[in-house]
């Protein structure tokens, strides 16, 4: 279930990302909305620095009093607000601003200072600032400020800050966890099911996900296309199960007719009373014969092969002694020399030992040889040879003859012979020979690959993998 676990891992990190820009975005909104209200007194300066502007503007006169200089007056009018000067000792207001409200009092005590200086006057807010041994108070609109009268902290309070914070920060943490598990777990229950159907399709499976609960509809859709590949493969085995019978079928009931024909022609051919023309056509009709036999034969095991009912006959084969007797066995076959087959491979070559069916892999080179000298009926010269690569055996056929065009090779290796393919089958496809080479290879986890002969003609080059002691299969 990695895509399960995928999926809950993407949940989390959108869930972490998320809470971590939001935790960004409140903690500048609350210093935007600090330092835009905490009292931007004039746009300029907070109240407590309004206040020591107004007590530098203040400057005593020689005949006795005090005159506010025009900036600190703006200051004041900008603001909405109100300033006294309390005398140090009499507690007498000896200054104030010219707007200052009729229930402001002008004479104060201690208590009334404390007051004045923690908090408020007549429930106008205020800020101070030492004026020699005096002290300014400057008021401010009753709507304008909310002070804290009581804003003492625990000293340990101020030191244990940094574990306070982290505590809470891991109770939030803690609590959006457990938000998430609850609100993902009906989620992630659903879904395990889901995910599991999904990988199970291309693996061939008929999974089934219970249509109910927030993928209701999904589900059903999943089991709809399970159901709909459970019919194609039906439909597909049978097609195949009646192809394969037909081929065995057709393979069995021609036999008999053949060989009668055979046998007739090869009666025909050896009358000495006939005339040589009428022996040469019943030449013609065996070999012919013969060829329609072989065909019969190459299709019933390409058939065999393709539906994995081929029994293998697996032993160690020296692969070089192999090629050696197909050899043989077509020279002496060529009576008439005209496919002169040339031995390339090296002496020093170490011997080659692979693992398969003799009489399959026989058949595989013999193909390749007959594929050279039907694409070359004026005669070529085939040149026969193994080599090593890396861990594989290759045992090659190359000829001098007609060869072929990059595209008729291109064609010839990407292009699916008409047993392999439903569509497009009036093509010109190639014959069998090539299509068993490909099937023998591929049981024995091999490859075949074509391509241009240094010599001119065709290559065919089938690869194999060397046998090794140890992976010999028990008996």
């Amino acid at each position: 279930m990695n895509s399960t676990l995928k999926l809950i891992q993407r949940f989390f990190m959108v869930l972490v990302l998320s809470v971590f820009l939001l935790l960004i975005l409140n903690g500048l909104l609350v210093l935007v909305f600090s330092f835009h209200y905490s009292g931007a007194y004039d746009g300029n300066s907070g109240p407590w620095t309004a206040a020591e502007t107004i007590a530098q503007s203040l400057t005593p006169q020689s005949e006795g009093g005090y005159q506010l200089s025009a900036q600190g007056s703006a200051l004041l009018s900008r603001g909405g607000a109100w300033a006294i000067l309390v005398e140090n000792g009499t507690g007498n207001v000896v200054w104030h601003s010219d707007n200052l409200p009729e229930e402001i009092p002008l004479s104060y005590t201690v208590g009334d200072l404390s007051q004045a200086v923690r908090g408020y006057i007549q429930d106008y807010p205020t800020t101070v600032s030492e004026y020699g041994e005096d002290l300014l108070i400057l008021g401010f609109p009753k709507q304008s400020y909310w002070k804290l009268l009581y804003n003492t902290f625990s000293y340990s309070l101020i030191a244990n800050a940094p574990w306070i914070v982290l505590a809470w920060l891991g109770m939030n943490v803690f609590l959006v966890l457990l938000i998430y598990l609850i609100t993902t777990s009906g989620v992630v229950k659903a879904v395990k099911p889901i995910i599991g159907a999904i990988e199970a399709l291309p693996k061939g499976e008929s999974p089934y996900v219970k249509e109910k609960g927030l993928f209701a509809q999904l589900a059903a859709s999943i089991n709809g296309a399970a159901e709909k590949i459970r019919t194609q493969d039906y439909a597909l085995r049978k097609k195949e199960t009646a192809r394969a019978n037909w081929i065995a079928g057709v393979s069995h009931d021609i036999r008999t007719p053949l060989t009668v024909v055979m046998g007739t022609a090869g009666q025909l051919e050896e009358d000495r009373s006939l005339s040589q023309d009428t022996r040469t056509k019943a030449g013609v009709i065996r070999r012919q014969s013969q060829r329609i036999q072989q065909l019969v034969n190459d299709l019933n095991l390409a058939s065999k092969l393709e539906y994995n009912v081929q029994p293998l006959q697996q032993k160690v084969i020296h692969a070089v002694a192999l090629l050696r007797q197909v050899a043989v066995d077509f020279l002496n076959l060529d009576a008439q020399e005209q496919y002169p087959i040339h031995w390339e491979t090296s002496s020093a070559l170490s011997p080659c030992l692979v693992l398969g069916d003799e009489n399959l892999l026989k058949r595989a080179l013999s193909n390749l040889i007959v594929n050279a000298q039907t694409h070359n009926p004026q005669g070529c010269s085939i040149f026969l040879s193994v080599t090593r690569e890396g861990e594989y055996c290759c045992l090659w056929v190359q000829d001098d003859g007609v060869g072929l065009s990059d595209e008729e090779l291109d064609r010839l290796q990407h292009t699916p012979h008409y047993m392999m393919c439903d569509s497009s089958t009036g093509e010109p496809r190639h014959g069998l020979g090539l299509l068993l080479v490909r099937q023998i290879a591929k049981v024995h986890q091999g490859t075949l690959l074509l391509g241009h002969s240094p010599q001119g003609g065709l290559e065919a080059k089938l690869q194999l993998p060397l046998w090794q002691q140890e992976k010999m299969p028990h008996k």
